[in-house]
């Protein structure tokens, strides 16, 4: 686990916050990963490691991921701002279909 620990403290803690919001939401929404990755054109494997803050995304990624999570670029920032991601999460149906 030392290993885990070390990697934790190499990356960067926006990257880590992005991550877990994304997370927070998809499960809120009731996505896997992998239906998830199929939903916004990604990798699932690539969504997991942007979920563990390990992916630098381009812009054009960050668009289709916070698109099918039914949010507002603004609104999707803005939950980041909470307290956790768990709080991002109560945001769940709020635009959901």
């Amino acid at each position: 686990m030392v290993r885990a620990k070390e990697s934790l403290k190499n990356k960067v803690p926006e990257l880590v916050r992005f991550g877990e919001a994304v997370r927070a939401r998809r499960k809120a929404c009731g996505y896997s990963q992998e239906a998830f990755g199929d939903a916004c054109g990604i990798d699932r494997s690539y969504i997991g490691g942007i979920e563990r803050g390990e992916h630098n995304l381009a812009l054009i990624n960050i668009l289709k991921i916070i698109a099918t999570l039914n949010l507002q670029p603004s609104e999707f920032f803005e939950a980041l701002d909470a307290p956790t991601p768990a709080a991002f999460a109560e945001r769940k149906s709020k635009s959901k279909h």
